[in-house]
This record gives structure tokens, sequence and C-alpha cells, in this order.
């Protein structure tokens, strides 16, 4: 592990929890920390022993009780207490909201949903729903809310560095009106959608530059090129109000929803099959269509041909731009996706345009958005995470 050198401004006991706070860091002597930070020992023992009172690391067994150690002086250890603090991560969408509770190691306690429905625009249902969906989380996570240090809220609107989006009269004030007071305690950091899927999608790229692609009822793209997350003034990158002007695109909807709009054009002129799966009365969403170009139906080729079309021309109006390696496609749409990102793939290497960035379907499915949210809140705590102050734990009540 490279060495953790002391910054002019950091404190012995910051660099100390931010090694605890590593993901390969588990249990440590002061040995191990010491060759990790550069600081000495006498410097490391006594940030330890605050960073134990603070609640942030726990004294364990030395190494000789633990079995590590044979001879000489036995090592102290510790690690970090990982349910010291927790973090939320918050998928509102415009339909549905998505709550993930996690501690400082990212692992997941606690996942609930909350339905908005059509209701999704009235900003009291709003705010009541991502409030229930969060009690319910902490409750399922059996957490004390005032053990929450970050709640992150991932929203389908462009989102600038202080959570404001910009005043539209419409759809981006509806999805952001302000979420103070949805969590009991803790710091709300509003994000967009987008935004928090490319954090997500982050670990596996590597350090290419790339864009997470949100491709289910709208196109929208979180961008991080050379390792940053690229937001605007306004936080409007990667909204993709172009795609109103490009040929062949000439709107942000998305995969999902000009599926269904292709399939409708294609019942209004009488062209679907009776036996086919895009027949009957109810509208096929995506995953029928696919399933339908599966089977060979000559309606749902030509979609996914249409679609493939499409996300081509989106890929490449990215890598143009922003000279980025590979496109992500994000959301719900990704797990049934396949047949379309192939298709454009086809037509990437037919153009043979330059760049053609990769494109491949997100790992995280419908719950990329909520990660991201937690990776997001885990940056948060991360960088600074002596500016938390951990709630004290209750004590045991005694006969």
């Amino acid at each position: 592990m490279p060495q953790r050198r002391v910054t002019p401004r950091a404190t012995s006991a910051e660099t100390v929890l931010a090694y605890a706070l590593e993901p390969e860091s588990g249990a440590f002597t002061a040995t191990e920390a010491m060759d990790a930070t550069g600081l000495t020992r006498s410097t490391v023992l006594a940030a330890c022993t605050e960073l134990v009172r603070l609640g942030w690391l726990r004294d364990l067994d030395d190494a000789r009780a633990a079995g590590e150690y044979r001879k000489g002086r036995p090592a102290r250890r510790y690690e970090l207490v990982a349910d010291a603090g927790i973090v939320v991560g918050v998928d509102a969408g415009q339909h549905r909201v998505t709550v993930l509770v996690a501690d400082l190691r990212g692992t997941v306690l606690a996942r609930t949903e909350g339905a908005l429905g059509e209701a999704g625009l009235e900003v009291p249902v709003r705010l009541r729903v991502v409030e229930d969906t969060v009690a319910s989380a902490l409750t399922a996570a059996e957490v004390d809310p005032t053990r929450v240090l970050v709640t992150v809220i991932g929203i389908p609107a462009p989102v600038d560095a202080v959570g404001r989006s910009p005043d539209d009269g419409g759809f981006w004030n509806s999805m952001n009106p302000g979420f103070a007071g949805v969590v009991p305690s803790g710091v709300v950091v509003v994000e967009n959608d987008a935004n928090a899927a490319a954090l997500a999608e982050r670990p596996s790229s590597g350090d290419a530059s790339f864009a997470a692609l949100l491709s289910g009822e709208r196109f929208g793209a979180g961008l991080v090129v050379d390792g940053v997350l690229l937001r605007g003034a306004r936080g409007g990158a990667g909204e993709l109000r172009v795609l109103d002007l490009v040929d062949g695109v000439s709107s942000s909807n998305g995969i999902g929803r000009t599926a269904r709009e292709l399939v409708r054009e294609a019942r209004a002129e009488g062209r679907i099959a009776p036996s086919s799966l895009l027949g009957g009365d109810e509208e096929p969403g995506a995953a029928a269509v696919f399933a339908a170009a599966a089977l060979l139906d000559p309606v749902a080729l030509e979609v996914v041909d249409r679609l493939g079309d499409r996300l081509a021309r989106v890929c490449v109006l990215l890598a143009s731009l922003l000279d980025i390696d590979r496109v992500v496609v994000a959301g719900a749409i990704a797990d049934a996706a396949a047949p379309v990102i192939d298709r454009a793939r086809e037509h990437l290497a037919a153009w043979e345009y330059d760049p053609t960035p990769e494109v491949v379907a997100s790992r995280f499915g419908g719950d990329v958005v909520v990660l991201g949210a937690v990776a997001r809140a885990l940056d948060l705590v991360h960088d600074d995470p002596l500016a938390f102050p951990l709630a004290a734990e209750e004590p045991v009540a005694t006969a």
C-alpha cells in the first residue's frame, strides 16, 4: 500500500482515520499504521487513543491474543467501527423512491422502496413518500436516525454544486422542491441522478473517461472525464437536450420510452400480427419488444434496429464532444437492452467514427442511482470524517 503522508493541514488523527477508512484496511496494528502514514509510533498510538474516544475506532485484543504473535511484546490492534456512522442513499425518481442504508464500509444494511405513481409531480406527496421510505429503511436496518451522517438524494433534474436546480417552473421544480427535514439528522445533499449513476460506475471503469447513460424514459448522462465528474455552472452537463437537434434522434427520449412509441406507431399502421408478443390490448414494454425480437418478430427486429441506431448516434455525440472511452448504458433498462447495445456496436463499427467508444451495459440495473447516492455520501464522509460528530451510544439500562 502506498504510504499516506501527513499533509500540512491534516492532523495525525485525520491521517490515521483516513487509513482506517480505506477499503483494504481491516484490523491493523500501530506498526501497520506507521508504515501506511509515515507517522511515528507514539503519534499513531495517541491518534488511535483519540479516535477510540471519539467512537471511530475500537481497541481489539492484542495480536498475541488473536494468534498473530508468538514472541516479543504484543502489539495493540485497532479497527474501524463501521457502523459508528450511517449513510443513506435515495433514488427519488418521478414514479418511485428507492432507499439504501449503509455503514461506513458501504455495506448495505437495508433497502426499501416507495411508490409515487401518478402523483410524482405533487410536491407534498413527493416529500412525504421520500420521508416515509427513508424512515422505513432506517427501521429495517435497526439504525437510530441520529447516527445518520449524510443522506444523498438523486433526482431526475440538473443540480448545481449547492444542490439547486434551474427554475423551469415545472418538472425540475417538482423533482427538487428542497428536501430539508426528510431525515431527522445529518447532512442532506441533492445530486443529479445521472451523476450518481456515474459515481456508481466509477470503480468498474478504472482510468477510463466515460459516460453513464441513463437510458430508460429519457437519455441523461453522468460524465467523468480524466477522472473528474463534470457538472457545469448550473449542473446541466449531460442533460442532453441537444438531442432534439440531432438528426436521427430528435429528442432525449430513452430506449424504453422510444420502444413503446415505435410499437404504438406499428399498431396504428396495422403491422403487428395478432399472434405477436407485441399484440393484445396492453402496451408492451421494452422487455417484451426484446423478447419478441429474439423470436424474430419483424416489427420487434425493426424496433431494435432503430433503437440501436439511436443509441449509436448518442454515443457518437458524446465521444466526439468529450473524447470518452466508454458509454455505460445504465438504469433499469440495462438488464434487457443487450440486443440494442449489440446493434449499436454494429452501427458504430460500420460508421467508422473516430473515436468510437466502447458500449457496455451497467452491472447495477435499476439500483445504479441509489448505489451512486451511497457512493457520494461515503465520499463526503471520507473527505473530512472528523467534521461529522458521531452520536453517543445510548447507555444500556440496568435493573
